[in-house]
C-alpha cells in the first residue's frame, strides 16, 4: 500500500505541475469522482459583501487545524501565499497574536482545546501519551481498549476513541439541540480527527498505511457501516494505482535556495528534495489526501445543504511530520507551505458553493521551531540540545542518596515520573522524599528553566488567561496539569533547547512553554468576508464559544474560553455579562 500511496503522490505532483502551466488552481476537486459535475458547471461570481450585522448564521462550520503551523511560520510565508492561505490572510478576520495558552505544547493537548473551549487541565488531555504509575504502562491520549479499528489491524496507536477527552465539544453541544446535524472529523492522525469530531460525532477518519481512511469501531457497531462515508474515496485511492515511481521534488523553484548540509548527532543531514527518507506521510501529499477526504464528506454527506447546521473538522498533519523530520527552515517546509496554500485554495473554492453559507476557523495545535544546529548558525547562539548526561546525573545522585537500585526519574509527558524499576510509583514517604530531592537537583541544572511538582500545581487555582502573553511559566504549566495523567514533575527547558535528534527520525520538535511553541494563527473567514486584523491576543479556547454563539448553542458545562464578537453576522455579537 505504501507503493500505492507513493504513486498517488506522483499523480498529484504531476497534476499540480500541469495546473501551474495552465494557470489553474490545484485540482483537488478533480481527484474526487463527485466533483466532475461541479467542474462542468459555470463558475459563480463571489457573493458581494453583506452589510455588517445582516449576514445570517452559516449552515456549515469548518474547523481547520494545521498541525505545527506556528504564528512565526504563517507570517514568514504570508507574502508568498497565492491560494487558500492568502485568501484567509487577506479576507479573513486574522488574530496575529493567537495562543495555545498552556505549557506542554503537543498535538493531542493542543487539539483538545480548539473545539472544547477548555485548557488541557479541564479537557483531561495533558500530552500525547503518559505513563500510568499505578500500572507502569504507557497510555495513549485517546486509548479506548474496548474499541477496534475499522481496517481490521491493530496499527497506529491501537484502539482509540474520544472517551479520554473529559470535556465535550462544540459538535456535542450542537448535536444535543439538533440531532439531525452532521459532525465529522478527518485528518492524517487519529488524534486530529477524533478531537474535532467529539463524543457524538458521526464519524472521525484518519489515514493509515496500507488502507486509506480508517476509523474506530465501538462494541456493537459494524466496521463496514462506520467506513461507509469514506469507502468511495478509499476505493479511488486504490484505483489510481500506477507503476510509476514518483519522488517528492520541487514544484516551487524558489524553495531550492534553502538547501543545505548539516551535522546532527554525528550524522549528516542533506536538506533537499527529494529527501533521503521520501515517505508519503512525511510529504505534502498527506494533507492533499486529507483534503480529498474532506471533500468526499462535504459532497456525499451534503454538509451544509440540508437545512440544518453541520460541522466538518479538518486536521492537516503534514506540516508537523515535515517539521519533525526536516525542520522548519529548509526547502522541505517551503514546499509544504506553498503546496498547502494551493490545496487549501481549491478546498475554499468548494466551500464557497455551499448555498447556506460557511464559516471557516483556522488555527494550529501548537507552534514549533527549527532544529538547533541550523538555528545556531542563523543567529540564535542559545539554540541547542539538552545534555544527554543531565538525567543520568540526577538519577545517580538520587540513587546514592536514597540507596535505590533503579533510576527513579523517568521521562514522561513533558516531565518526569518518580518510580521503581517497574515504572510504578514509589511507596510513601519515599516517593515524596525522592520527588523533593529530584526537583531540587533539576532546578540546579543550568539547562532547566523550571521543574515543579504536579501536586503543587494542582493545589493552585487555574489562572486567568485572558492575557496569555502575561502568564508566567508556572501558570502555563498549571494549565497543562491533569491529576493522574501529568507526570510527577513538570519541567521547562531553557528557551532554544530541545531534546536529542536522529537523522531519519525526528531532528526538530516542540512542546515547550515558550511563545515559539505557543503562538499560532487564528483566522475566521467566510465567502464575501472583508479582511480585518486583530492585534490583541486571542486564544484557541475562544474559538468554540465564538462559534457556539454564532449558531445559537450553549456549552453543557463550564469552559475556559470566551466568546469573541463577529459583528459581521446578525448573531455575531457576544452577550455581555
Amino acid at each position: 500500500m505504501e507503493d500505492i500511496l507513493l504513486r498517488l503522490e506522483f499523480l498529484m505532483i504531476r497534476s499540480r505541475l500541469l495546473a501551474s502551466a495552465l494557470g489553474l488552481s490545484l485540482g483537488l476537486a478533480a481527484m474526487s469522482g463527485v466533483a466532475h459535475a461541479a467542474e462542468a458547471a459555470p463558475q459563480k461570481a463571489a457573493p458581494a459583501a453583506t452589510p455588517a450585522g445582516e449576514r445570517a448564521s452559516p449552515s456549515l462550520i469548518v474547523t481547520i487545524v494545521v498541525d505545527q503551523l506556528s504564528a512565526n511560520l504563517f507570517n514568514q510565508y504570508r507574502s508568498q501565499f497565492t491560494g487558500g492561505l492568502k485568501t484567509l490572510a487577506d479576507q479573513g478576520m486574522v488574530s496575529i497574536n493567537g495562543y495555545q495558552t498552556h505549557g506542554v505544547t503537543v498535538t493531542c493537548a493542543g487539539h483538545s482545546t480548539v473545539l472544547t473551549g477548555a485548557h488541557p487541565a479541564r479537557s483531561g488531555i495533558p500530552a500525547n501519551d503518559w505513563i500510568d504509575t499505578t500500572t507502569g504502562q504507557e497510555t495513549y491520549c485517546l486509548a479506548a481498549l474496548q474499541n477496534t479499528l475499522a481496517h481490521g489491524k491493530n496499527t497506529d496507536n491501537g484502539p482509540v476513541g474520544p472517551a479520554q477527552l473529559s470535556a465535550s465539544t462544540l459538535g456535542d453541544w450542537l448535536k444535543a439541540v439538533s440531532p439531525q446535524s452532521r459532525v465529522y472529523g478527518v485528518s492524517g492522525k487519529d488524534r486530529g480527527a477524533i478531537t474535532l469530531a467529539g463524543h457524538k460525532g458521526d464519524g472521525a477518519f484518519w489515514l493509515t498505511d496500507g488502507f486509506g481512511f480508517t476509523t474506530y469501531v465501538e462494541p456493537g457497531q459494524s466496521a463496514q457501516a462506520r467506513l461507509a462515508p469514506v469507502a468511495p474515496v478509499n476505493a479511488r485511492m486504490i484505483d489510481r494505482f500506477t507503476r510509476d515511481m514518483p519522488t517528492w521534488t520541487y514544484t516551487n523553484e524558489a524553495c531550492r535556495r534553502l538547501e543545505g548540509r548539516w551535522t546532527i548527532a554525528g550524522q549528516t543531514f542533506d536538506s533537499k528534495l527529494p529527501p533521503v527518507n521520501d515517505r508519503f506521510d512525511n510529504s505534502p501529499v498527506l494533507d492533499e489526501l486529507t483534503l480529498e477526504g474532506a471533500i468526499e464528506l462535504l459532497e456525499t454527506q451534503q454538509l451544509g445543504r440540508r437545512g440544518v447546521t453541520d460541522m466538518l473538522g479538518v486536521s492537516l498533519s503534514a506540516t508537523d511530520r515535515i517539521g519533525h523530520a526536516f525542520g522548519t527552515q529548509g526547502p522541505e517546509m517551503c514546499e509544504q507551505m506553498l503546496r498547502l496554500d494551493a490545496a487549501l485554495g481549491a478546498f475554499l473554492d468548494r466551500l464557497s458553493t455551499i448555498p447556506g453559507g460557511v464559516i471557516v476557523a483556522l488555527t494550529a495545535d501548537h507552534g514549533g521551531s527549527d532544529f538547533p544546529e541550523r538555528s545556531a548558525v542563523e543567529g540564535y547562539p542559545d539554540a541547542g540540545r539538552v545534555d544527554r548526561a543531565l538525567q543520568p546525573r540526577v538519577n545517580a545522585a538520587l540513587k546514592a542518596r536514597f540507596g535505590l537500585d533503579a533510576d527513579p526519574v523517568v521521562s514522561s509527558a513533558g516531565g518526569f515520573i518518580i518510580v521503581d524499576k517497574d515504572r510504578r510509583s514509589l511507596a510513601e514517604p519515599l516517593r515524596s522524599q525522592v520527588l523533593a530531592a529530584a526537583i531540587e537537583l533539576l532546578n540546579a541544572e543550568p539547562q532547566v528553566a523550571m521543574a515543579v511538582s504536579r501536586d503543587e500545581l494542582l493545589a493552585e487555582p487555574i489562572p486567568a488567561s485572558d492575557n496569555p502573553e502575561e502568564l508566567t511559566v508556572r501558570e502555563r504549566l498549571r494549565l497543562s496539569a491533569v491529576a493522574g495523567r501529568s507526570p510527577d514533575i513538570l519541567r521547562a527547558w531553557q528557551p532554544g533547547l530541545t531534546g536529542q535528534g536522529r537523522v531519519g527520525g525526528a531532528i526538530s520538535s516542540h512542546g515547550s512553554p515558550w511563545d515559539y511553541d505557543r503562538r499560532v494563527p487564528i483566522v475566521f473567514w467566510w465567502p464575501g468576508a472583508e479582511g480585518q486584523e486583530r492585534f490583541l491576543p486571542m486564544r484557541t479556547i475562544d474559538i468554540a464559544p465564538t462559534l457556539a454563539n454564532l449558531i445559537g448553542v450553549q456549552p453543557d458545562a463550564p469552559i475556559d474560553g470566551r466568546c469573541m464578537d463577529l459583528p459581521q453576522f446578525a448573531k455575531g455579537r457576544c452577550e455581555t455579562k
